[in-house]
């Protein structure tokens, strides 16, 4: 059982701590079925995250994705929420996490920058589970550098006409619906950007292929040739695209930390069972003090990852503020410590640490994309020293 004593921490309140049993109740009894088979196949993939979301759906957990009007839980997106389950599916399932977190980052900059009539269209239907979404922001030649995006939305009446390639996007093939960023040309670079909201059955939008990646999710590519979307689809005003990608990533980047938390909690559980019981020259590899110490690095690692965690989240939700240096912090530093707590899991098991199937095994596969999307730990290296030094100039005076 992972450690449950952050959740009396200030950054959380009863209704948070209400949340978090919830979430520890399905993933004990109503998740393990719905995984048997999952790791068969490709089709199994897809068809295991189709039904995880319709699962989380229909018991309520997708709800905290979702403003309450729209059929929600919190009157806004609630960043500790969003964390609170990624944390607790991360540490159950890969797949669970990904199947919530795909709905909220889908949901996302509807819920952010939607029209009324968009939001009633959507949320309600990704709340329940029944409209799975998704968020198409990468392409081939531009990933953290959304100003390459090439995409191109052409206006045409009463339609736009998307033209481009969108890749490395979740729920590729499965959503019934994408959040798509195509440049309409109202400036050079970031500037001029829209987003659409894009069925997944327009003419000219192909998702057919697929990416088969190392932990194994619904990921692939999507082919734009000229598909029309109506105008009534754009989210935002037009050139608000780069906005509403930020705005979207601002709040979600501390949930991929905290998925890496939940992989690290039980990676640490795991290694604790093991060194507790795996006996090496007639005693318990838990009584050799270099084992200790590696657990108290391990320890020391979640903590610090929690912390910052929730410090963005909690930043976010009651400050109201932008919090793209504490996010970028928590998710660099929590993703890449999660890293090194799994590795060190992998070292304890010995031989079966990496023999196919084993959790510590699945759980290194897991955590190895989290240091890649939504900022590459090297982008948001970069991220955090340009804020430090804005701050610095701001206080001396001096401008960037």
């Amino acid at each position: 059982m992972a450690d449950q004593v952050f959740l009396a921490w200030p950054f959380f309140d009863d209704a948070h701590r209400d949340q978090a049993r919830e979430f520890e109740r399905w993933t004990a009894e109503a998740l393990p079925p719905l995984l048997v088979g999952a790791d068969a196949s490709s089709d199994a993939v897809y068809a295991c995250v189709g039904r995880l979301a319709a699962e989380l759906g229909k018991a309520g957990l997708l709800r905290y994705c979702i403003p309450a009007a729209y059929g929600g839980i919190r009157d806004e997106l609630d960043v500790r929420s969003l964390c609170l389950a990624r944390e607790i599916l991360g540490r159950a399932s890969g797949l669970a996490d990904f199947a919530f977190a795909m709905q909220g980052l889908g949901s996302a900059p509807i819920t952010l920058f939607g029209r009324d009539e968009q939001k009633r269209l959507f949320l309600p239907g990704m709340a329940a589970g029944s409209v799975i979404g998704a968020f198409a922001l990468s392409e081939p030649d531009a990933g953290s550098d959304v100003g390459a995006i090439a995409t191109t939305a052409t206006h045409d009446g009463d339609f736009w006409r998307l033209d481009g390639v969108k890749t490395w996007i979740s729920n590729a093939g499965l959503a019934h619906c994408y959040v798509i960023f195509a440049r309409t040309g109202e400036g050079p670079g970031t500037r001029g950007l829209s987003a659409f909201v894009v069925d997944a059955d327009a003419p000219g939008l192909d998702a057919s292929e697929r990416i088969d990646v190392i932990a194994p999710h619904p990921l692939g590519t999507l082919r734009l040739t000229g598909c029309r979307v109506p105008s009534e689809r754009m989210l935002g005003r037009r050139g608000e695209g780069f906005k509403i990608a930020m705005a979207t990533l601002d709040a979600f980047r501390s949930t991929v930390g905290a998925a890496a938390l939940g992989l690290a909690r039980r990676a640490l559980d795991e290694a604790t069972t093991r060194a507790l019981e795996r006996q090496m020259f007639g005693r318990a590899l838990a009584e050799f003090q270099l084992t200790q110490a590696r657990f108290g690095d391990m320890a020391i690692a979640i903590d610090a990852s929690a912390l910052l965690i929730y410090r963005a989240a909690w930043s976010k939700d009651v400050l109201g503020s932008r919090v793209t240096r504490e996010a970028s912090m928590a998710k660099l530093f929590a993703t890449e410590s999660a890293q090194g707590v799994i590795d060190a899991a992998v070292q304890i098991f010995g031989g079966l640490g990496v023999v196919r199937g084993m959790a510590v095994e699945r759980l290194y596969r897991e955590i190895r994309a989290l240091r890649i999307y939504e900022g590459a730990s090297e982008v948001l290296q970069l991220v955090i020293g340009s804020k430090v030094l804005d701050a610095a100039a701001a206080q001396r005076g001096v401008g960037r």
